[in-house]
């Protein structure tokens, strides 16, 4: 429970500013009102109310602003936080957050297209960040939102939560104890049934949405009409820009992220060498662009890794939907957010090991907001530093890349960039104006 709910003098300043919200953006003391990180939601969707809800949770933390270009999401988001014990404003312009010094932090939980320049932008303000997967659309973004952290001494911490969450801090443990053996295969898979008609054909130049501000939603991305898939909010639905090229990567930058990510804490954060993936719209008959199937192919230094994405058939493997499993001449281990197994090869001495059902190690969000509270002020690296994620988001964006292009890529980290030259402008966001993404 937060405790301006039952201290009196807490809600007071709380009630005070959200009053001073109304007229300027903020009188400059709220840090000095509660003692408290003042933190601004950007974005409050199906992943921002979450991200509030959670906020309001971790003592330290001051909920003291909100952002959303639909004014219906805004006003879900101030009924949340009022409450939670926290009387909030909201407003339609992320820059109005930004360019206030009494906010401390920002979270920014808007469609991926824009966690790029919205991170920059609050970094080189003097925020810290904490930015929702996967970092962004396009390598190079990536590059200058880990830039913009250093370049500004930033506390940026990536929503790849499930770091902090204990099956997978588990699994990291085990995977460098060396019980598994020599690793050579890992696998990554999420599976489902997805209806034929999927998400439908609404057309394009349907009448936008009351309180919807269609122009600043897509802010960097090409100007297109309004359509309801590209903009996804459904009430029956998570929303659908996830499966258009210009703001997201489908499910192999939603989900993939998530279950490669285990992989990289897992190895220490290396990268693949090259990357082949194929796929396409086997199934669903709608108007979505990114692939209902596709497998994609990682070769690591010492290891094979794979990516399933089975939207059209929903067999599970190991018992599990959606999962990584890491395969190690002595062992096996299975990973997700509802457990980690570790499975002894035939013959081998290595005892079986199950994590699962335990309420404290299935615990994500609230542990991962903790720590970015934490190292906010400690200044040191949280668990999902946004480097980590931009590896694994990098990884991912790649293997988009390798399906529409049809080709094996071969990845330079030291350079940051493929070896083929065909490939590498598409490397490059290309921000329509008057956005432009600088460190």
């Amino acid at each position: 429970m937060d405790s301006s709910k039952t201290n009196p003098s807490r809600r007071n300043a709380a009630l005070a500013i959200g009053s001073a919200f109304t007229t300027s953006i903020f009188t400059g003391q709220v840090r000095g009102a509660n003692d408290r990180v003042a933190v601004g939601f950007i974005g409050l969707g199906a992943m921002g109310s979450g991200n509030l809800r959670y906020s309001m949770s971790v003592p330290g933390l001051q909920p003291a602003a909100l952002c959303d270009v639909y004014q219906p999401h805004l006003e879900r988001a101030e009924a949340a936080a009022r409450k939670g014990g926290f009387e909030i404003k909201g407003t339609d312009d992320f820059r109005k957050i930004i360019d206030d010094k009494s906010i401390d932090a920002v979270c920014i939980s808007t469609p991926d297209h824009w966690h790029p320049y919205m991170t920059v932008e609050a970094c080189k303000a003097g925020k810290d960040v904490y930015v929702e997967k996967p970092a962004g659309v396009y390598v190079d973004e990536g590059q200058k939102m880990v830039e913009a952290a250093r370049k500004y001494k930033r506390i940026v911490q990536a929503g790849t939560m499930q770091r902090s969450g204990a099956y997978f801090k588990k699994a990291a443990e085990l995977v460098q104890s060396g019980i598994l053996g020599d690793v050579t295969f890992c696998h990554t898979w999420q599976a489902g049934a997805v209806s034929q008609k999927g998400y439908g054909n609404p057309p394009d130049g349907d009448e936008i949405p009351a309180g919807l501000n269609w122009d600043m939603w897509l802010g960097p991305a090409p100007k297109v009409p309004f359509n309801a898939n590209r903009w996804g909010v459904k009430a029956a639905s998570f929303p659908t820009f996830r499966y258009f090229w210009d703001y997201a990567g489908g499910a192999m930058t939603d989900w993939g992220v998530h279950l490669i990510d285990p992989l990289h804490q897992c190895f220490n954060e290396v990268m693949p060498t090259s990357i082949n993936s194929m796929g396409g719209k086997l199934y669903v008959k709608d108007n979505v662009e990114t692939p209902d199937t596709l497998l994609a192919t990682f070769e690591y230094p010492k290891f094979i890794a794979s990516y399933e994405s089975r939207t059209a058939n929903p067999m599970p493997m190991f018992g599990q939907g959606a999962a990584t499993s890491i395969h190690g001449t002595e062992a096996t281990i299975v990973v997700n957010r509802s457990g980690c197994w570790l499975i002894p090869n035939a013959k081998s001495a290595v005892p079986a090991q199950t994590f699962e059902k335990d309420p404290e190690m299935a615990k994500m969000n609230v542990p991962h907001w903790e720590n970015w509270l934490a190292c906010i002020k400690s200044r040191a690296k949280p668990q999902s530093e946004i480097e980590t994620c931009v590896r694994s988001s990098t990884v991912c964006i790649l293997a988009n890349l390798s399906l529409r292009h049809k080709v094996r890529l071969d990845w330079d980290e030291k350079n940051w960039t493929v070896k083929q030259a065909e490939v590498k402008p598409f490397l490059k966001a290309k921000y329509r104006a008057p956005w432009k993404l600088e460190v």
